[in-house]
């Protein structure tokens, strides 16, 4: 099992291309072996990659609006991803509500994965587990043609039990965020409520390759954050 960073999580860090190649530095020293983009910070895709390799981190994925794979933007999102060399392509989220949406959804990362011929994922908040109006929720309706990024907080807050939604559906899930928190707002990991230890047991008993640590709201900034978050999956690897 390998950690990445979600760098979102680390956004309060970084106002500027040159702040983005540092903090990358801050993420490898921390430990993490892989990071997931959600932005680039104006910086070309080579400059990044060039940062990555010789920091020896992995690009895991990224998340990008589902429009980036839209007949206008493809081109362009695709020759990038190659470049930066992403194991995986995939969405923080896109219009879910009904099946129509989830499905234009769906076929847009479905068209991005076989462009880049790697994986397509989406990445859930709560709402996805919501049964819309053909019987199904949006994630079954997602996995019909991508992959899933579990994020572990927002299923716990939508009720599902994490060990069990993860071994039932495996061959659905590409990637996980471990994520904690209290009614609603994430936290540190062991800050929360969230059941950390049901997570990292899941992802070792289902040989779940990368798990990505992701704060959406780090207190008191992000680094220090994320510097708290690691200590637990340091402990539990």
């Amino acid at each position: 099992m390998k950690y990445a960073v979600q760098l979102y999580s680390l956004r309060d860090m970084v106002k500027c291309g040159d702040d983005f190649l540092k903090i990358l530095e801050e993420v490898k020293k921390l430990g993490f072996d892989g990071v997931e983009f959600a932005g680039y910070h104006g910086l070309s895709a080579e400059t990044i990659k060039a940062k990555l390799d010789e920091l020896g981190l992995v690009p895991v994925g990224c998340h990008i609006g589902v429009d980036s794979f839209s007949d206008e933007n493809i081109e362009e999102t695709v020759a990038f991803h190659k470049t930066l060399g992403v194991l995986n392509v995939g969405t923080g989220g896109a219009p879910h509500d009904t099946v129509e949406e989830c499905e234009r959804a769906a076929d847009l990362l479905a068209k991005g994965s076989a462009a880049l011929g790697v994986p397509a994922y989406y990445h859930n908040h709560t709402e996805e587990f919501t049964v819309l109006e053909n019987g199904k929720t949006a994630m079954q309706i997602f996995a019909e043609k991508v992959k899933l990024e579990l994020d572990t907080y927002w299923s716990f807050c939508a009720g599902m039990d994490n060990y069990k939604y993860i071994t039932e559906n495996i061959n659905d899930i590409i990637l996980l965020h471990i994520k904690d928190g209290i009614d609603g707002k994430p936290t540190a990991l062991t800050e929360g409520n969230n059941d950390l230890d049901a997570v990292i047991r899941a992802a070792k008993d289902n040989n779940i390759e990368w798990v990505i640590l992701e704060n959406d709201d780090p207190v008191p900034d992000g680094l220090s954050d994320v510097t708290r978050s690691m200590k637990y999956l340091m402990s539990v690897k």
